[in-house]
This record gives structure tokens, C-alpha cells and sequence, in this order.
């Protein structure tokens, strides 16, 4: 099948790497896509948030089946269009997107569904925000209720710093993101990735993961997209992963569709674990980055007839068949993130990596200049490797970025030390 991935990057290199491992994968075409992508598929320009111009795209190169990797296509109703088209589309429709798109809503849907989460207020204007942290107390969660990149969640230790992240929100620092806040309150227990395909009836789960969100060893310093993840999360047990099926997600996905918005597609929870009970964080509703990762390294080429699978409606007929074994990915960020950083640094000995099952470095922010792999982008690379132990994936990856030149790069070294 002809085949076109939406975004550019490293969670859709994840995605082109694993569509190439399917032999029914026969053209693979991403827009934008990164330096790396170009190696193993074409990449295209196209506005991906455009849905009359994908679908434009997608009839002129007979493409087959579409994989939207970001949220903000999805939001603005992509998918959407894609269906109004007849073409096969891998994601949500942007009235079930909005689990994403909106706190606000997920809290709601959360409600309806008797789901556990974090008790919560939401608020539109920043004085009444301000008066429910300082009822409240601190340590407090403030967030941004629409999409902000993954960026807009400040975890305040004091109301102090709660009261000046409501006043950045509400000033604009998070654009539209931020014209409504939710506050929430502070969860503790270990915090754990749950990745589950829907079609709209059935839900299959497809794995697990944990990733580190601050920039800085130990967990500290602020949050980021991700500097690294590990599959799969030990502390997400069969029975717990059963547990927040049961409490959380097949809840979630009936209300859905009891409101005549039946979602379709990845479903990402973010779960919080104490005492062997899982509380929702929150929904995304496409792979995670950098998790996508580490769970495309450990499904290969089975990938795309899950995917598909759940685009088509099938998932019933579907199975996930895992190797008892660990990946890990380590993301090389550029000097200075996640605050202001150069763009422009040359990246030298990716060459000589030897790429394969066992080990992959998945580009994110890279561009090709001059026959040279440039820094393009915040997170730059994603040193990827599978083993038989979570220990023996780690020396892989971290392996793997001993091995590339890159003086304005940098990662963190303890990944996977909650687990290892």
C-alpha cells in the first residue's frame, strides 16, 4: 500500500522505520519529514493543519493510507477531512481530539465516566484561578487547558510560582493555549505511559513506557517534551495495565461514543501509580515523543496491520505479539534547551552507526545542508537500542551517542534509573 505520514519528527521516523519493515508498506511518502526520514522515504512540503491540501495530496499520489503523528493536525480536523474524502486515516476526528485538545473537556469526559483523576478547577479568568490556589495550597499542577506543545504544565511548589504561572498563562506566554486554565491537584506515585489502539468499539492495548519530562539527572530542572524513554514501564504491572482498562479507558472510550464522538486511533494515557491504582494525568491522543520510540522499536514491522487495524475497524481480528525484551531511547538535545538554543550545528559520525533492529537513531530536529546533517530543532536525535534486559538496551543506546560528534549536543545519563 501507498502510504503518507503527517509530521517530522523523531516519533515519525519511529513510524517510516516501522511502516518500512512491513513488506505490504510498498510507497512511503512523509510531509514534512527530517533529514533522516529522507534516507529511508520521501519527504514532501505540505501544510499538514491544511485538510483540503492533504487530502489534495494524498488523491494526487494515490496514497492509500494516511498516519497523522502530531496532535495539531488532529485538532484542526484533519482527519476529519481525510474521511470526507474516502481516504483511510490513521487518528481521531477533532471532536475526539479535544481529549487532548482540552483539559477542561477530559475532566469532564473523566466525570461523566467516573474516572479517577486529580481533583480539579477550571477557570477564565486569573483572579478567581488565584484564589482557588491559595484555598488549596501548594505543591499545585497549573495547565494550560488547550495544546502548547507539551509545555504548557507547571508544576508550582509554592503559590507563589502558581499565581506567576496563571499570570503568564492568562498573559499570553502559552498563546491561545492558556485562555483557560485548569488547576489541579498534586498527585503523587510514579507517573507511567499506557498506549492503546481504539476503532471506534474495541480497544487493544499495545504497550507501555516511561519517560523523563526534566531537562536535568535525577528528574530536575524544568519540564521538556522528553529527553528519553524506556519500554516497558515496570511499574505499569498486568494488573494494574487491566485495572486502568477497566476503571479508566473502556469508561472513557464508551462516553465517547455515547456523545456520537466514538474515537479511533492511538489513545495515550498518562497514569499516575500509588498503591497499585492508576489515576489518570492525562489523555494524548498520538504516540508520545520520545515513547513512540521505544514501542516502534519493540513492534517492528507488526506495527502498520495494528494501525491499520484499528483505521479499518478491525482491531477484534487483532493481536500484538511482544518479544520479552526492553528498548530504550536516549534524546541528544541541543546545548541550552529547553530554553533559547543555537540552530545550525553540524553533526558529524551518524555515518558510521551501524542502524538495524537492535539499534536506531531516530532524527527529530535535523536538516541536510550541504550534504551535511545540520541541528534543526530543541531535541535533535533520538539514540534508540532493544535488548534482552532494560540494563543491556541502555549500554546500546547510550553506545549509539558516544558514537556521534555533536560539541552543541548534550543528554542526560541516568535514563531508565527509576527501573534499573
Amino acid at each position: 500500500m501507498n502510504i503518507l505520514i503527517l509530521g517530522g519528527g523523531g516519533r515519525e521516523h519511529a513510524l517510516a522505520w516501522a511502516m518500512m519493515q512491513n513488506p505490504k508498506c510498498d510507497k512511503l511518502i512523509v510531509a514534512p519529514g527530517n533529514a533522516g526520514i529522507a534516507q529511508i522515504a520521501t519527504c514532501a512540503t505540505l501544510d499538514t493543519e491544511d485538510g483540503a491540501a492533504v487530502v489534495n495530496f494524498a488523491e494526487a499520489e494515490a496514497i492509500d493510507f494516511v498516519i497523522v503523528g502530531p496532535e495539531a493536525p488532529l485538532a484542526a480536523g484533519v482527519a476529519d477531512r481525510l474521511r470526507d474524502a474516502g481516504l483511510l486515516v490513521f487518528g481521531p476526528s477533532a471532536d475526539a481530539a479535544r481529549l487532548e485538545a482540552s483539559k477542561a473537556f477530559t475532566k469532564e469526559i473523566c466525570d461523566a465516566a467516573n474516572a479517577p483523576t486529580a481533583a480539579y478547577g477550571h477557570f477564565t479568568d486569573a483572579e478567581a484561578a488565584k484564589a482557588h490556589v491559595r484555598a488549596q495550597g501548594a505543591p499545585i499542577v497549573v495547565k494550560a487547558d488547550g495544546l502548547a506543545a507539551g509545555k504548557g504544565v507547571i508544576i508550582a511548589e509554592t503559590v507563589a510560582e502558581a499565581e506567576a504561572a496563571i499570570d503568564d498563562m492568562f498573559g499570553g506566554s502559552f498563546g491561545e493555549a492558556g485562555a483557560e486554565v485548569v488547576i489541579e491537584e498534586f498527585m503523587t506515585g510514579e507517573e507511567a505511559s499506557f498506549f492503546v489502539l481504539c476503532d471506534g468499539e474495541e480497544v487493544l492495548p499495545i504497550g507501555t513506557a516511561q519517560d523523563h519530562k526534566r531537562v536535568g539527572e535525577g528528574d530536575t530542572g524544568p519540564n521538556t517534551g522528553g529527553m528519553g524513554a524506556y519500554s516497558p514501564a515496570p511499574v505499569l504491572t498486568d494488573e494494574i495495565a487491566e485495572r486502568a482498562m477497566r476503571e479508566i479507558i473502556r469508561p472513557t472510550m464508551t462516553e465517547m461514543a455515547r456523545r456520537g464522538t466514538p474515537y479511533q486511533g492511538v489513545l495515550y494515557a498518562g497514569l499516575m501509580i500509588k498503591d497499585g491504582a492508576p489515576r489518570l494525568v492525562e489523555y494524548n491522543v498520538r504516540f508520545g515523543d520520545p515513547e513512540c520510540q521505544v514501542l516502534m522499536m519493540r513492534l517492528g514491522a507488526q506495527a502498520l496491520d495494528l494501525i491499520h487495524a484499528a483505521a479499518d475497524g478491525r482491531l477484534s481480528e487483532a493481536r500484538v505479539n511482544w518479544a520479552e525484551d526492553h528498548a530504550m531511547t536516549v534524546v541528544m538535545a541541543a546545548k541550552g534547551y529547553p530554553g533559547s538554543y543555537e540552530k545550525g550545528s553540524i553533526i558529524s559520525g551518524l555515518d558510521a552507526v551501524a542502524e538495524d533492529s537492535f539499534h536506531m537513531v531516530f532524527h527529530a530536529g535535523t536538516k541536510q545542508q550541504d550534504g551535511r546533517i545540520t541541528a534543526s530543532g530543541g531535541r535533535v536525535l533520538n539514540a534508540t537500542a532493544r535488548g534482552a534486559t532494560l540494563a543491556e538496551a541502555r549500554d546500546r543506546a547510550y553506545a549509539l551517542v558516544d558514537s556521534i560528534d555533536w560539541p552543541e549536543g548534550f543528554c542526560r545519563r541516568d535514563i531508565g534509573w527509576r527501573a534499573l
